[in-house]
């Protein structure tokens, strides 16, 4: 909430791998009377942070619990192993799960995805605490890494490649909000959010008021000829 006489502000959280700079470039052309603020957190953080009030919103990965919150979707990710450059696997244009059942493969105790099972490959010995931790035993050559791209590109190196993994489970991202927050500046956001222009039906739209001490506007008055009666 905003304390009275401070300035309002619409604050969003998002998880690594989420780009929101094109929505607050957006957001800036069309409420630059509203400052944007951009919290870059864990999605449990981010829910947390919505729930206590800390934010106004967040992009954040399924699964999440919905309890009291709104959410639609946003895009479904494309799941890629990390690898060496030189590793046999950078030498396909894609991979299916099989093509790992002899690697060694990481499990970071941050992983996105969900697994019906152990995941695949072999398991490591140990499970790195973070994806970044993870990247550097790929390049290190311990194993390999299957995560959802955005995150691939977020760790890039160019010592490791990536290749899009076609049967893996895949992360689904949403923007999600408390259910009671259905403000003018929500949804101001869920249309930028969504490519509605400002003109759309179903975007807020604010009244231009006069600033203080501007001269009030004179009524045009018609300036068309009558029309002249029939007799």
């Amino acid at each position: 909430m905003t304390d009275p006489g401070e300035t309002a502000s619409f604050r969003l959280g998002y998880v690594p791998g989420a780009t929101p700079g094109k929505w607050a470039r957006i957001w800036a052309e069309r409420r630059p009377d509203v400052p944007l603020e951009l919290l870059g957190a864990t999605t449990d953080d981010v829910v947390d942070r919505i729930r206590s009030g800390e934010v106004d919103a967040g992009v954040v990965r399924l699964p999440i619990d919905r309890t009291g919150l709104h959410a639609i979707p946003l895009y479904t990710e494309t799941t890629v192993v990390v690898a060496p450059k030189e590793h046999v696997l950078t030498a396909v244009d894609e991979a299916v799960l099989e093509d790992l059942a002899d690697e060694i493969v990481l499990r970071p105790r941050d992983d996105t995805l969900s697994w019906d099972d152990a995941g695949p490959g072999r398991a490591a010995a140990f499970e790195p605490t973070t994806t970044a931790e993870a990247i550097e035993l790929v390049a290190a050559g311990v194993g390999l890494l299957v995560l959802p791209q955005s995150l691939a590109r977020l760790h890039h190196r160019r010592d490791l490649a990536h290749r899009p993994v076609v049967d893996a489970p895949q992360s689904s991202v949403v923007l999600t909000w408390p259910d009671a927050d259905n403000t003018e500046l929500m949804e101001e956001f869920i249309g930028i959010v969504r490519g509605r222009t400002p003109n759309s039906s179903r975007t807020p739209r604010r009244q231009d008021r006069p600033s203080p001490g501007a001269p009030a506007r004179a009524k045009k008055r018609p300036t068309g000829r009558r029309a002249t009666r029939r007799r």
